[in-house]
């Protein structure tokens, strides 16, 4: 009985703690919110020393923008700890284990078949994820993108949008999922390792056919049309030895306004890709009025520019500079380190789980008595048990995030793209309404991009990080 009333006391001891953990980084996450969204109310003129950078009418657009966000940002952070709260306390995810299980035994699966089961627990859960946050979703998109001029979808667009992630979300996850789950089954002592192996590949493989065979689903790429700005970027490009083959340009202001810019691909075989919203000449938001659109054209996917911010986008210059700094990220062997350090901590994690997935206190805690299923274990591990480590991770790595934009902006300075760059840094956090000013403790913590002015001081100056 003692042993039994002790066996009890850790289960409860793991749950409680798991539920104040996260409590106290979601009051701290609130905290530090809070501390930005007083920014947002009390600064509203033009500090000095961002007269020659920003006009008060776009400051004051950014201002309002970004305090809605944040507003948002709290009702919606809110919700989901609330929601995550009673999921756990009601013993919401031994329920929907058990519906999965009933819903297997009707198609005359017994226990035996623990994989599909746990595909079909996925599927509901990832389910009921979409469902609940779709509200906040559309409120997000229609109510405040919507105000601030940055959404572009239709109400019809946005839906046949959320499904076709949805399924193609899917079609990776439970295959992915299966196999990852039947190597954990049959890898035997070490199977940590082959687990982890297994991951690597599959992040290699996504990483390489995302751009090619994903992201084509959903929005359209077309290659760059030969003239002066591709003859430029592939002239820096050589000049760096960046084995460019392609340059695409992507309909990203069908659904948004917000501009960017990447590479992608390994080896030899390098990508670029531009948002039209980042190319002053490409962007349809620049059009004093859209064209007439075909009949033949369905009407959920035709462009609405209501973006009133003209001239959006940079130059050619002002846009080879941009690349110049994100070229700075492979030149520089950034995306190499953070795909090293990636690996290094799922390495880790997968030897953890396979520590402590034999404790079966880790499954009573949770509500699994009976059964200690290995979806149910990866879960409750990765999530809830590595949560501390995981915010040290993630405070960790933003910071070196922000040291890594700081050296691809010294990159491009080297170039001689520094006063290119500067220009278009402003260009940038105007089209996408960013405010400038920001509470230290926040910055710190969430700003994976140093604060503009940061950059632009760095431009003007000789700091090297």
């Amino acid at each position: 009985m003692l042993q039994l009333m002790s066996e009890v006391s850790v289960e409860n001891k793991i749950f409680y703690a798991v539920l104040l953990f996260s409590w106290i980084v979601y009051l701290w996450e609130a905290y530090l919110a809070s501390r930005q969204r007083k920014i947002y109310r009390t600064t509203t003129h033009v500090p000095a020393e961002l007269g020659n950078i920003m006009d008060p009418e776009t400051f004051e657009k950014s201002r309002l923008y970004q305090l809605d966000k944040s507003t948002f940002g709290f009702w919606s952070g809110l919700y989901s700890e609330v929601e995550g709260t009673l999921i756990l306390a009601l013993g919401g995810i031994p329920f929907l284990w058990n519906v999965s299980e009933q819903i297997l035994d009707q198609m005359g699966l017994g226990s035996e078949y623990e994989i599909v089961h746990s595909l079909a627990f996925l599927l509901l859960a990832t389910l009921f994820s979409a469902l609940t946050g779709l509200p906040w979703s559309l409120y997000n998109t229609f109510v405040i993108e919507e105000r601030h001029g940055f959404n572009q979808q239709t109400l019809t667009f946005f839906f046949k949008d959320a499904i076709k992630k949805f399924l193609v979300t899917q079609c990776i996850l439970l295959p992915v999922t299966a196999l990852l789950l039947y190597i954990i089954k049959i890898g035997g002592d070490y199977f940590f390792i082959y687990a982890w192996l297994f991951t690597l590949v599959v992040s290699l493989v996504l990483v390489t056919i995302y751009a090619d065979y994903i992201a084509p689903l959903f929005d359209k790429f077309i290659p760059l049309p030969e003239g002066e700005l591709k003859e430029a970027i592939e002239a820096m490009a050589r000049s760096i030895d960046f084995p460019l083959t392609k340059v695409y340009v992507v309909e990203g202001s069908k659904r948004s306004s917000h501009s960017n810019a990447y590479f992608y691909g390994f080896f030899k075989n390098k990508r670029i890709v531009l948002f039209d919203t980042l190319l002053e000449d490409y962007s349809p938001l620049n059009k004093e009025s859209t064209e007439e659109t075909p009949e033949n054209e369905n009407t959920e996917t035709k462009f609405r520019p209501k973006n009133v911010n003209k001239k959006q986008g940079c130059n050619n210059q002002e846009v080879l500079a941009v690349l110049g700094h994100e070229l700075g990220h492979w030149k520089l062997g950034h995306t190499v380190k953070n795909i090293v350090i990636s690996q290094m901590n799922s390495f880790l994690c997968f030897f953890l789980f396979a520590v402590l997935i034999g404790r079966t206190e880790l499954f009573s805690a949770f509500g699994f008595h009976a059964t200690q299923p290995t979806l149910i274990g990866l879960m409750i591990i990765f999530q809830f048990i590595f949560s501390p480590y995981n915010e040290v991770l993630s405070f960790c790595l933003t910071m070196l995030s922000r040291r890594f934009e700081f050296q691809a902006d010294a990159f491009a300075k080297n170039l001689g793209k520094a006063k290119d760059l500067y220009a278009a840094l402003i260009k940038l956090n105007k089209d996408n309404l960013g405010f400038p000013v920001s509470d230290w403790m926040f910055s710190m913590w969430h700003y994976s991009h140093p604060p503009l002015l940061e950059r632009l001081q760095a431009l003007k100056g000789d700091k090297q990080n």
